[in-house]
């Protein structure tokens, strides 16, 4: 039984053989014998071929979209990134162009008073413990400045140096309500003391109060002894309310700061004043009103009928 089992195995080799053989010749000659079984097997093969992809599919696309997201939020990082950079360079750039303009405005205005002028950066604000209304510069006594010296921006009187250290100095602002000033009114020779009130607005009370004083008149530093603490000719603000009260000893009016002391980037410290007085050399330009556009409008007159 044995040997049977092996000759029917060996035979069944040989008709295999055989039958290959017979196939590739056919197929070598151009029989497409072979066609036929490659489809039919393709047809059988096929729908387990497309049942696979469908299971591989989305195990495929989901490696592939974590893939994705990963790269995705690595760029938005990176972007925003780069985003606020380019944000801060943008902000830099505006402080400095601030500055740039503030130097140039207030070295025009020491040019024309011929004043001799050190520009400091204001590196801090707010109140000391002397004074309510302060800013700090970046200059101090090794570079000439010392106490009781006029501060001056591009559009007025900022204040006063009141304490020097070697790299820096503390300027009280004439916001301050311990602030007082000398002033006269541009054009005339009337005189009086402004005091600061903490804001913008400051408190001008005249001497003289048989003068009449008028919204819009524009106040400037009478100057002290020796141009300490105060030069003279500085613009100091503009009065923008008078107050009329009957029977007042002295006439008193509101007066409007010239300086935006909330936006002080560069200032400058008098050093020595100019061998003139200015006078009303540096009395700021009024502003020009917008100019009204004007229209013109070309009339066309109607043809008159003519009766025939």
């Amino acid at each position: 039984m044995r040997y049977g089992g092996e000759g029917r195995s060996r035979l069944l080799l040989i008709i295999l053989i055989v039958t290959s053989l017979f196939l590739i010749t056919l197929d070598l000659r151009g029989v497409k014998i072979l066609d036929g079984v490659r489809s039919g097997t393709q047809n059988v093969l096929s729908p387990f071929q497309k049942a696979g992809s469908t299971v591989v599919s989305p195990f495929r696309n989901f490696v592939g979209d974590v893939t994705h997201l990963g790269r995705t939020r690595s760029q938005i990082e990176k972007l925003k990134a780069d985003n606020a950079r380019l944000r801060n360079q943008l902000l830099q750039r505006k402080s400095a162009d601030a500055e740039l303009e503030q130097l140039k405005s207030v070295l025009d205005l020491a040019g024309r008073a011929g004043y001799k002028v050190l520009a400091a950066r204001v590196i801090s604000q707010g109140a000391s413990t002397s004074f309510t209304q302060t800013i700090t510069i970046d200059a101090g006594t090794t570079s000439g400045v010392r106490q009781n010296m006029t501060v001056v921006s591009g559009e007025g009187l900022v204040g006063v140096v009141k304490e020097s250290y070697l790299n820096s100095a503390l300027i009280m602002l004439a916001t301050d309500p311990d602030f007082k000033v000398g002033v006269r009114v541009a054009g005339t020779q009337q005189i009086g003391i402004l005091s600061g009130r903490g804001s913008k607005r400051a408190e001008l009370q005249l001497l003289d109060n048989q003068k009449i004083v008028k919204v819009g008149d524009v106040l400037l530093a009478r100057g002290s002894t020796n141009n300490r603490p105060f030069v003279p000719g500085i613009p100091v603000g503009i009065i923008s309310a008078v107050d009329s009260t009957a029977g007042s000893i002295a006439q008193t009016a509101t007066v409007m700061l010239y300086p935006n002391f909330s936006a002080l980037g560069v200032v400058s410290v008098v050093l020595s004043a100019g061998k003139n007085n200015p006078g009303d050399a540096l009395v700021p330009a009024a502003p020009q009103p917008t100019p009204v556009p004007t229209v013109t409008i070309f009339a066309t007159p109607t043809p008159t009928a003519t009766t025939k």
